[in-house]
């Protein structure tokens, strides 16, 4: 199982999987102390780096090591990555991850709880790029912005590979869809508007999900048991307003989830199982339209102190981004 980046509990780093928008410009550039460093090794592996010590950047900078492909990390992109951490005045090893069979480490750039050396440093990279960045302990502790008149104390260094980088949004072809299913406009990046005709649901979506695929993907076929990254947003069928704690586009980051027909295992998720069953044997690329009665939902007695309704039936738009 992979799990998600842990750095160090001195410096009072937290990385977070939380994030919202776009920023394709680079926030840190190279310096002085980021060109003090060597590091060998193949990407992929962990290197051996070496520095003198003390580094002690008045900002965070970053060196591209290996360039990779693709466009620059965005803010809400969730990326695994391997990664290692030295303390720039010692030059002790700090902790690090990902590398080798071990597989490697989730997060998100960006968020509220991101610390922003980590977003700097990925802001400079792509799927498949080695960088180096050595972050000012400003950057490192989380506070985000140098104390006014202080002199800048000992840094960071960081490693790290982009081993794989997901998409934010479904990029398969647009579908058809059948008259009286709800209408899916998609903004730039990929967030659905969504519009429920005012009537009831159609029949075939009484007791089961119905599903419509509203963009073919072509990538690989979700089996049962995957561990699934997605976007999603519900509305309420009868209000057609949007649920945002059933909305990663609200909450800020993509959701992993467990692809599976058992109801007991979905709604430990949170999630209706009219979700994760439709998940199953479809493609990576992906985006469905899912109408899913109460039965395969919250049922009799709703869900979030009122916000669904007993009885409910909701529309989900799904974007399925990739498999773990």
């Amino acid at each position: 199982m992979r799990s998600s980046l842990a750095l160090i509990a001195a410096l009072g780093v937290a990385v977070a999987l939380s994030a919202c928008s776009t920023g394709p410009a680079p926030e840190a550039a190279p310096g002085a102390s980021s060109e003090a460093v060597t590091v060998t090794g193949d990407f992929g592996s962990e290197p051996k780096v070496k520095f003198p010590t003390p580094l002690t950047p008045g900002e965070t900078q970053c060196e591209v090591l290996q360039e990779g492909e693709g466009e620059p990390i965005a803010e809400g992109q969730l990326v695994e990555v391997a990664y290692v951490a030295y303390d720039g005045g010692t030059g002790e090893k700090l902790g690090g991850g990902g590398f080798g069979d071990s597989g490697g480490q989730l997060l998100v750039r960006g968020g509220s709880d991101s610390i922003p050396a980590m977003d700097k440093g990925l802001s400079c990279a792509r799927e498949g790029s080695r960088v180096v960045f050595v972050a000012a302990d400003y950057d490192a502790s989380g506070a985000g912005e140098p104390t006014p008149g202080a002199d800048p104390k000992n840094g960071v260094v960081f490693v790290l590979d982009v081993l794989r980088a997901f998409p934010t949004k479904a990029e398969g072809a647009p579908q058809l869809t059948r008259d009286g299913f709800p209408a899916v406009v998609l903004a730039s990046d990929g967030r659905p508007g969504i519009t429920v005709p005012k009537a009831d649901p159609p029949a075939d979506a009484t007791d089961t999900t119905a599903v419509e695929t509203l963009k073919g993907g072509n990538g690989p076929v979700v089996k049962d048991g995957d561990t699934v990254v997605v976007q999603f947003t519900a509305v309420n069928w009868d209000d057609n307003q949007v649920i945002s704690q059933l909305s990663t586009w609200e909450q800020g980051a993509p959701a992993r989830v467990g692809a599976t027909s058992d109801a007991k295992t979905a709604m430990q998720m949170g999630l209706p199982v009219g979700l994760t069953t439709a998940l199953i044997g479809q493609q990576v690329g992906s985006q469905l339209g899912l109408i899913i009665p109460a039965g395969e939902a919250y049922g009799e007695q709703g869900a979030g102190n009122g916000i669904i309704a007993p009885n409910a039936t909701l529309f989900f738009v799904v974007d399925i981004l990739g498999v773990l």
